[in-house]
């Protein structure tokens, strides 16, 4: 049984930051195998995990240090094992409370350090958030939401003849949203006169960015979805490199725009962004060819916050996918030994302020996952230091409405096209 799970990651560059944990065209290979086959053990018992190293495939016998700590937090222990015919079995321990353990793995071979982690959870569908519930939190977003309304949605759009294909149309949108902003995106509208469609609201991952890969999720314009890939910055996706360079200079940092105003729920700069996406769903369902029944919302990573948060703030969305949300009990960091969400506010000085903290109430993912009402689809791996498998569960536990779940253990921050693929088939499935 225990071998139908090796899961592996390898650095081929030699260095020990990477992304993904499946090597590619690499020389070297790391194979860990937690003693439960779904890496979940209850409150007490303990968690072993077998190790392999292995170089052309052949078993190394080297030392491996190794050290153990709760999710995204430091170690609580270290140790070294000699690997006898390429392997050692470590024991992790247990926890005594809800959460999960990491096994953070390095070696040293030729002069090059390789690096590989694997986390494990225990009793982790008990995960509680550290957020509260704001007495207050609907009638704020509700107050928010109807003063963006006060400015009509105005739309320039133009078909982009590189995007198009006879299958489908695609369009670029510049949308006004409120009365100081605007967003913009890839509106793609299957090619079937006299027909109507759903419609699919992506918000994006994180970052100062925009939009670059509008073809990478064509199937679902292919499939018979109206999608709107949309950015949260007002940054036009067809401005030069030297345009985008100065305007995301003006940002601190890559992601700084989500400590923004944070001392104030009302100068907080994900407010805008928030409503934004709920003049998104205003907008595609003003569209004469939406089927005016099926509103869908999709994303990862942030834009698996945003849209969990856009299907509880607007009752329209009768469906949300989402993988790894971020944003997510963000403020657990303030409780020594409590796992917080991204972006990982711990890591700056003053960030989890009484103030901050008050405000991040009002724009937890936790607290719009309470109010979720539509079926919702969430997919989240173990690995994933970016949006860890802590929150990911508080946020799964808290959704009372009809859910489904797709568990990935190996997964870091990532999914693979056959599960995105697979999301679009589950949105299909709901349809009304």
């Amino acid at each position: 049984m225990r071998r139908l799970l090796l899961f592996c990651m390898i650095w081929c560059c030699g260095v020990a930051a990477a992304v993904e944990n499946y090597p590619y065209r690499s020389d070297y290979l790391w194979l860990t195998v937690p003693d439960h086959a779904d890496w979940l053990y209850k409150v007490g018992e303990k968690a072993r995990v077998e190790v392999g190293f292995y170089l052309y495939g052949m078993p190394q016998d080297i030392e491996v240090s190794y050290g153990i700590g709760q999710d995204m937090l430091p170690d609580n222990s270290t140790g070294k094992v000699k690997l006898k015919n390429g392997r050692a079995t470590i024991d992790m321990g247990t926890m005594r409370k809800p959460g999960f353990l990491d096994l953070r793995l390095s070696a040293s071979v030729g002069g090059k350090q390789y690096k590989h982690h694997v986390k494990v959870g225990f009793s982790p569908e008990q995960l509680k958030p550290y957020t509260k519930n704001p007495a207050d939190f609907d009638d704020f977003w509700q107050k928010n939401i109807q003063e963006a309304r006060k400015t009509p949605v105005s739309v320039s759009s133009k078909r982009v003849e590189a995007y198009s294909t006879a299958e489908f149309d695609c369009y670029l949108l510049k949308l006004r949203t409120d009365s100081r902003h605007s967003i913009y995106g890839y509106l793609t509208m299957p090619k079937i006169a006299n027909s109507k469609f759903p419609v699919v609201l992506c918000p994006p991952g994180a970052g100062i960015k925009t939009i670059k890969e509008p073809m990478r999720n064509t199937y679902y314009a292919r499939s018979g979805f109206i999608r709107l890939e949309m950015e949260i910055h007002g940054l036009n996706p067809e401005m030069t490199e030297e345009q985008f360079k100065e305007i995301s200079t003006a940002f601190s940092g890559e992601n700084g725009y989500v400590e923004n105003g944070l001392d104030n729920r009302d100068n907080y700069y994900m407010k805008h962004v928030y409503t934004a996406c709920v003049r998104a769903i205003d907008y595609l369902t003003s569209l004469p060819e939406w089927d005016g029944r099926n509103v869908f919302v999709q994303g990862g990573s942030q834009g698996g916050a945003l849209a969990i948060i856009t299907a509880a703030l607007d009752k329209r969305v009768t469906a949300c996918v989402a993988n790894h949300p971020a944003l997510s009990d963000v403020a657990a960091y303030a409780e020594p030994g409590r796992t917080g969400g991204w972006p990982h506010l711990n890591r700056e000085n003053q960030m989890l302020t009484a103030e901050k903290i008050g405000t991040l109430q009002y724009y937890d993912v936790v607290n719009f996952a309470r109010r979720v009402a539509c079926p919702v689809y969430l997919t989240w791996g173990y690995n994933d230091n970016v949006c860890p498998p802590t929150t990911s569960y508080i946020v799964w536990n808290l959704i009372t409405s009809p859910k489904e779940k797709l568990v990935t253990p190996v997964n870091e921050h990532w999914t693979t096209y056959d599960t995105n693929y697979g999301q679009m088939l589950w949105l299909k499935k709901q349809m009304k």
